[in-house]
């Protein structure tokens, strides 16, 4: 059943209407893997102003919505859309994400789809007499009634009047449709690979949410209504998996035709066939659903598909609603009713089918044989069963053993085993009759609050044991009663009471294991109470009222703790305020220690009892952090639940039996109430005990005395079991000994046999009770209860080896009358006394026995298997488990011990058994490999046993060749779920951790991969993850990789908790720590701390949660292969909103949230150009990414020719000197440049600065060469200026005050050759701010002709733009300018800069220039002052202008300045015309014009 997850829903009143009927017809597509349909809802108002009806749905899609017949308006956002996580997100914004989850599975108030009545619609209101009305009332009074928090109200003429006012029912048609599934619906075998016949069911939940992603509804278990569903399926299973989709018809969607579901993942235009024959093609496909089949027709508009309808007699919620669809064979499971029990039944006999997958009829009928009996005996002892019919449908990838559905239970293929198996006969049985019983307790009457869940799930287990007593008898039932019990007192510490486990069932699966375990335990010890005290019918005749009550109309079907209270007082007739208390609103279990002794004086026997679950010793129970719970501590710690405190004292009656000398049983009845307890109880026989010698010489006469025959007979009842081996020659044989004469002595003195505490079995305790040894044989030979006989083996197996104890365990397990609990328990207490100082008793005991039962004569070869006899069998594999548990004093199994599993491995035979041998094959390989492990320790010591170094090295020979031989034969002949290669995968697994073989990550990964067997791929993937190989990045992904990608939810479900738990490996430290180095002794004490600080730590870790998680964050919480693989498990679109969140709280347990986002900027690209002709370039975009800044570098320092003019020199004509490059960043003709446009500059460029008129200027270059890329720079000269995002292309000065109102102009002019541009107009800076220098790159020659728009480079910097940067080519040249022309440059991918002012570069006219003069360079302290005369900075080194010192500092180069005189003479005329750049910040230059636009 799966996990309760329900949390308090909104009350009836909080809606204004009542749901009172719907109808669903869906089309389900095996192609798209999609749901298209349409559903009819018939609501009821209870209030005449209801305007807007509120529905949840999610995961849908909504094409229309009509409110009685007109279309309505609706206002829906898709719930799952906060599934889509933002890319900004990273692992650190975890807690966005969670925030997103939370509502999908806790329930929002808030409706997902809320529809608005048209104006149009009235609400009419009826007269009180019409049969809606009436059923109106009747819903108003049932749901009153169920709210059982609510204070009844008085009843007045207004709540009479409300009862009276009814309205006419409302019909909402919804047309929706179902794509990219994540929950709520399972495709199984139409991915490529998956070999399995293709089949369709439903993935139902608990928890809030779940069936609304299917359609719309209202999705509250309190909300229950008639169903009638409609579902159309394709009619073979060649029809569903035709590649062509066909139009759904109108009947099921109603939907447009042009609106097609997605594609098959399949992409061929033929059939996808599978790999499947022609025969397997014609199989037809069934349609299992809840509810009553009524009709099955085929399509009027679709020949290949057929539609089947479904009517549920009973009232149902959402949730309880499931169906699957496959080309399922059927059997008929109420053939196997008997004929007497169908007869007294009559028309109460319920039929009972199963639906399989083809060939898998037999398992069917083998595994679910008892089905028909359980219906029988549910409907005998409670009440008839609450449908027509009762279905089972066996599916693969369900990620339980059993999901319950009205009249349906989805069961898993896993729990499927033929004839020849018998291991998990009552395991399985339990979980199908359990699931039998949910449809009582469960889908007849759920609980009201999560804190009722108990209520139904103890209901549910305690009908499903009732049964299994019948099936398999009294002693089976109270011997797994008592290990239930065991196994909670072991479970229950720390842990919320049965109450409050409700609440926290979401948090892990262990929360509901201990529910499911506690609650039915917990109602059987409330049946012996019932029983005993009142002598009521118990808690079966409860059960049988709730029942009958939930399925009559009046009644409501909300079952809470208090009103099960209130009717098992009343049916009772005791009060129950105690055991409740105890029991149900308490947690923990008591632990009782007893003392006892005879008083002669008084004839009482005086007994003290005492309570000591709260004393220090035993908390430390249970305190120890384990790797399997870790998840769960983690996740508790993190929502803060508090587990209740546990009781100090319990209270209640208490059953104590004390067999006196007579044999005859006394029984007393006291009551418990405080921590201590004494009490005095009466004796009542005069006679001594009979001795033991006595009793020898009456059993040996029996055959031939007829005299005292009778009183013999009395005697051997009592003296019943134990008396196998006793003569004098089977004593000799099997070392057997008996009592000393002392203890005789000591025996014939006694009172009283033994004394039995809690006899009636009514306490979930530990009970410890102080008495000779003698008096626990005694109840274990003359106690017919098999329960005494198990706590009597109990003691006698924790107590301290001796030569007597092996003598009892034996005949306990000789004599065949004998439990087989009891006998298997004796087993296991045998190899404690298997010493040294014991002359290896138990050893000979076991082998003895073995020998005895299971091999030919006196020797140790085994006899073929025959497993006809159960108990005999199960012996067989218990004792081998037994004699792996043997060691010698240093801990070390014995060489002979270890040769038994090789011997009975290599001599096994089951060639004339009935029975599979797989369990039986597997055990010895796991015993065998616990020798192994346990043995491998001493011998990595230095031993001088040189013989028994040769017997190891040939027994691990032996031992790995067995386990690869029969691993080998699994993959030719499989066996039962493949468990030879599962066991032997877990086999190399405990020998590579024990560093017994070295671990081959080849070995373990093949298993792994997706199309392996389940069991094989979770047993490769525990390998990887015990064997520390999580600390692999490749492992970790892998792991992580397979648990968001995997399309099977079980196994999402396992590799989350194998996930999990190797977390909790890491965190506890297991594996961990380094071994101590070895201490030199110098006959020096030193004192120190550090061994004990470590030690401290690494014991923190394993019993504080809190220092286990700080320890986890450090070994592994730093790599970044785990957060990405995290994240991207998280993100992946095949996860539930379930499974999302678990993977979202390992986020939260390795990262603390940020409250911040992380922007991504798209890099730069590079840039290239093409010639299309005719003076047009085009420029387009590379995917080449520039991840560096382009650097600037310059040779020669810039010379200043005028006192408004920079000019640079001509560079020497070999070799040639890089270029230079301006950046530009700012928008072009009002278009955005997406990145820094680079024009290269080469030598020859002048460059005149005057104040700019205007503030927009145009950058025209024009060229006919053809374009070429860029060269690269081969080093970066170390004086160069990088551009960045932060640091613009063109520095920024300090702003300088102008005397002229008018801005001042900026014109750089490019001159190309002898071409002659015309000049752009120019611009105009901000008012008061200096122009920026322009910082030059190398590069090569201009690009061919182009036209650019304006660039502002004064304005505030740009946000960092995604677009890339714009790329220059190389200008043509002629032989003379070769050398000023530059080399081959790749140009990098510029970073876009911040502009400070706004420029206009054109191409002005051709001057004449003198070689010499354009050589000559200025001074740089004349620069540097003509620089700062001019509005610009200082220059550096290169002649390019620097910011300016800060104030009080002085530059190491700083040098005074002077005025210059005159400006150099112009430069004479290069044949080529070189590139000129010219900074005009004085008036427009005459002669220059409007740039053209750019092309």
């Amino acid at each position: 059943m799966a996990a309760v997850e329900q949390q308090a829903a909104p009350t009836v009143l909080d809606r204004d209407f009542d749901l009172f009927a719907q109808s669903l017809d869906l089309d389900v597509d095996f192609n798209s893997q999609s749901l298209i349909g349409t559903t009819t809802m018939q609501i009821l108002p209870t209030s005449k102003d209801l305007r807007q009806i509120p529905l949840n749905c999610r995961q849908c899609t909504i094409q229309s919505v009509e409110v009685e017949g007109r279309l309505a308006p609706f206002a829906y956002r898709d719930p799952f859309e906060r599934l889509n996580i933002r890319p900004s997100y990273g692992v650190r914004q975890h807690h966005f994400v969670r925030n997103a989850l939370e509502p999908l599975l806790q329930g929002d108030a808030a409706p997902d789809l809320l529809i608005t009545i048209p104006k149009g619609v009235k609400i009419q209101q009826l007269s009180c007499d019409s049969d809606i009305a009436q059923q109106q009332i009747a819903n108003k009074s049932s749901k009153r009634n169920g709210d059982v928090s609510a204070v009844p109200d008085t009843p007045v003429l207004s709540n009479i009047a409300d009862e009276a006012t009814t309205f006419a029912p409302l019909a909402i048609r919804i047309t929706f449709r179902v794509q990219n599934i994540r929950e709520g619906l399972q495709f199984v075998g139409l991915s490529g690979g998956d070999a399995r016949y293709p089949h369709v069911f439903t993935r139902n939940k608990s928890h809030a949410g779940a069936a609304c992603c299917l359609f719309p509804c209202v999705d509250d278990i309190h909300v229950r209504c008639q169903w009638d569903i409609n579902i159309k399926s394709p009619k073979t299973l060649g029809d569903a998996l035709k590649r062509a989709t066909v139009v759904p018809s109108k009947i099921a969607t109603g939907l447009d035709v042009n609106q097609q579901p997605r594609q098959a993942p399949w992409s061929s235009a033929e059939p996808f066939n599978h790999g499947l024959s022609e025969e397997e093609l014609t199989l037809d496909m069934v349609v299992v659903c809840s509810g009553a089949i009524t009709d099955e027709i085929t399509d009027p508009h679709d020949p290949t598909c057929k539609i089947v309808s479904f009517s549920c007699e009973s009232t149902l919620s959402a949730n309880q609603l499931g169906f699957a669809i496959g080309p399922f064979e059927t059997i008929e499971l109420s053939d196997y009713r008997e004929l007497d029990e169908d007869d007294k039944l009559g028309a109460n006999a319920a039929p009972v089918h199963a639906f399989c997958l083809p060939g898998r009829a037999d398992e069917v009928r083998n595994t679910a044989m008892p089905m028909a009996k359980a219906i029988d005996f549910f409907t005998t002892n409670f009440t008839t069963y609450p449908f027509s019919s009762y279905k089972m449908c066996f599916l693969e990838d369900l990620e339980s053993d059993t999901v319950i559905t009205a009249s349906l239970s989805l069961c898993s293929t896993r729990l499927l085993f033929p004839e020849d198996i018998i291991d998990p006969i009552r395991d399985v049985t339990r979980k199908l009759v359990h699931a039998l019983a949910s449809q009582y307790s469960g889908i007849s009457f759920v609980p009201s609050e999560p804190e009722d869940t108990w209520v139904v799930y103890g209901i549910a287990y305690y009908m499903t044991d009732l049964f299994l007593r019948t099936l398999m008898g009294n002693n089976e039932y109270r011997f797994q009663q008592k290990l239930d019990a065991d196994r909670i007192f072991e479970l229950d510490i720390r842990r919320p009471s049965l109450h409050n486990l409700g609440l926290s069932m979401h948090v892990d699966q262990s929360n509901e294991d201990l529910m499911a375990l506690k609650a039915g335990t917990v109602l059987f010890i409330l049946d012996r109470r019932l029983t005993k005290l009142s002598g009521s019918a118990g808690v079966a005749r409860i059960i049988s009222r709730i029942v009958t009550n939930a399925k009559s109309e009046d009644s409501s079907a909300f079952v809470t703790t208090a009103e099960f209270k209130r009717t098992s007082e009343k049916l009772g007739h005791m009060k129950l305020d105690s055991f409740f208390n105890h029991w149900v609103y308490g947690a923990g279990c008591p632990h009782f220690v007893v003392t006892q002794r005879f008083n002669k004086k008084k004839l009482v026997v005086e007994m003290s009892i005492d309570q000591v679950q709260r004393d220090e010793t035993s908390q430390q129970r249970g305190l120890d952090l384990k790797a399997d719970n870790f998840l769960r501590d983690f996740n508790e710690d993190a929502e803060g639940l508090v587990a209740d405190k546990l009781q100090p004292a319990f209270s209640g009656p208490m059953t104590i039996r004390i067999h006196e000398a007579d044999g005859t049983p006394y029984e007393h009845i006291v009551d418990i109430k405080d921590v201590h307890t004494k009490l005095e109880i009466p004796y009542n026989t005069k006679y001594k005990r009979l001795k033991r010698s006595r009793r020898q010489k009456d059993r040996i006469a029996i055959p031939g005395v007829a005299d005292n025959a009778a009183d013999v007979q009395d005697d051997v009842l009592v003296y019943c079991l134990g008396d196998v081996l006793q003569s004098p020659e089977e004593v000799t044989e099997w070392r057997l000994r008996d009592w000393p004469q002392e203890v005789e002595d000591l025996m014939s003195q006694e009172s009283y046999e033994w004394i039995r505490m809690d006899a009636d079995f009514e306490w979930i305790c530990k009970m410890q009770i102080e008495m000779p040894p003698y008096m626990f044989v005694s109840q274990l030979q003359q106690d017919r209860d098999v329960v005494a006989q198990y706590e009597s083996l109990q003691w006698l197996v924790a107590q301290n080896p001796n030569w007597i104890i092996p003598t009892f365990l034996t005949r306990t397990i000789m004599d065949q009358r004998y439990f087989h609990g009891v006998r298997t328990k004796a087993v296991q207490g045998l190899p404690r006394s298997a010493k040294w100082e014991l002359d290896w008793l138990g050893q000979f005991h076991l082998e003895k026995i073995f020998q005895e039962m299971f091999c030919v004569g006196k020797s140790p070869m085994t006899r073929s298997n025959d497993f006809s006899d159960r108990a005999a069998y199960l012996l067989q594999c218990a004792i081998p488990r037994a004699m792996a548990q043997i060691r010698t004093g240093a801990g070390v199994a014995p060489h002979d011990v270890k040769q038994f599993f090789v011997d009975k491995l290599k001599f096994n035979d089951n060639t004339s058994n009935d029975f599979s041998d797989c369990y039986y094959v597997t055990t010895l390989m796991s015993c065998m490999t616990d020798t192994m492990v346990a043995s491998y320790g001493s011998n990595r010591v230095q031993s001088f046993d040189e013989e028994g170094e040769v017997q190891a090295i040939a027994f691990n020979r032996d031992a790995m060749s067995e386990i690869e031989r029969h691993r080998r034969i699994d993959e030719w002949i499989p066996s039962y779920r493949n468990m030879h290669s599962a066991t032997a995968i877990d086999c190399l697994r405990r020998l590579a951790k024990a560093d017994i073989i070295k671990p081959r990550l080849a070995d373990f990964a093949q298993y792994t991969k997706a199309g392996s067997a389940d069991d094989l791929r979770l047993a490769g993937l525990r390998c990887l993850v015990e064997l520390d190989l999580l600390k692999s990045d490749a492992v970790l992904n892998f792991i992580l990789h397979s648990l968001s990608s995997d399309l099977s939810p079980y196994m999402r479900s396992n590799i989350y908790k194998l996930f999990g738990y190797g977390l909790g490996l890491v965190a506890i430290g297991i594996r961990q720590d380094a071994p101590p180095a070895e201490p030199v002794d110098t006959g020096l004490v030193i004192e120190q701390d550090v061994a004990t600080e470590k030690q401290a730590d690494v014991i923190a870790r394993k019993t504080d949660i809190t220092k286990a998680i700080e320890g986890l964050k450090q070994d592994i919480g730093s790599r970044k292969t785990l957060a990405n693989a995290l994240w991207r498990a998280v993100k992946s679109p095949l996860l539930s909103p379930l499974e999302m969140l678990r993977l979202v709280d390992i986020c939260a347990l390795f990262y603390d949230p940020y409250n911040a986002l992380e922007i991504r900027l798209r890099l730069p690209r590079y840039w290239r150009c093409e010639n299309l002709g005719d003076g047009k370039v085009k420029f387009a975009e590379t995917p080449k990414v520039r991840e560096k800044p382009r650097t600037v570098r310059s040779t020669k320092p810039i010379t200043q020719n005028a006192p408004n003019m920079l000019k640079l020199p001509k560079q020497p004509s070999a070799p040639a000197p890089p270029s230079r490059t301006i950046s530009l960043s700012r928008p072009i003709n009002g278009t955005p440049v997406p990145a820094p446009l680079k024009i290269p500059i080469s030598n020859g460029v002048s460059a005149a600065s005057s104040p700019p008129a205007t503030s927009t200027q145009k950058l025209s270059l024009k060229s006919s060469a053809a374009p070429k890329p860029l060269p690269t720079p081969k080093q970066a000269p170390k004086n160069r200026i990088t551009s960045t995002p932060e640091t613009p292309a063109i520095s920024k000065p300090s702003p300088k005050p102008h005397a002229s109102a008018e801005p001042k102009r900026l014109i750089i002019k490019l001159n190309i050759g002898a071409h002659n541009l015309p000049a752009t107009s120019p611009s105009s800076n901000p008012p008061n701010r200096a122009p920026t220098p322009i910082k030059s790159e190398p590069d090569s020659a201009l690009s061919p002709s182009a036209t650019f728009g304006t660039t502002n480079l004064m304005s505030p910097p740009p946000p960092r733009p995604n677009s890339a940067a714009s790329g220059a080519s190389k200008r043509p040249t002629s032989s003379k300018s070769s050398a000023a022309g530059g080399r081959k440059s790749k140009s990098g991918t510029p970073q876009p800069a911040p502009p400070s002012r706004k420029a206009s570069i054109s191409k002005p006219r051709a001057k004449s220039k003198s070689k010499s003069q354009s050589s000559t360079p200025q001074p740089a302290a004349k620069r540097r002052k003509s620089s700062v005369s001019n509005g610009l900075p200082a220059g550096d080194a290169n002649g390019l202008p620097v910011p300016p010192p800060p104030k009080g500092k002085k530059r190491k180069s700083e040098t005074p300045v002077e005025e210059p005189t005159a400006p150099p003479p112009p430069a004479k005329k290069q044949a080529t015309g070189g590139l000129k750049l010219k900074l005009n910040l004085g008036a427009k230059p005459a002669g220059a014009q409007q740039g053209s636009p750019g092309a």
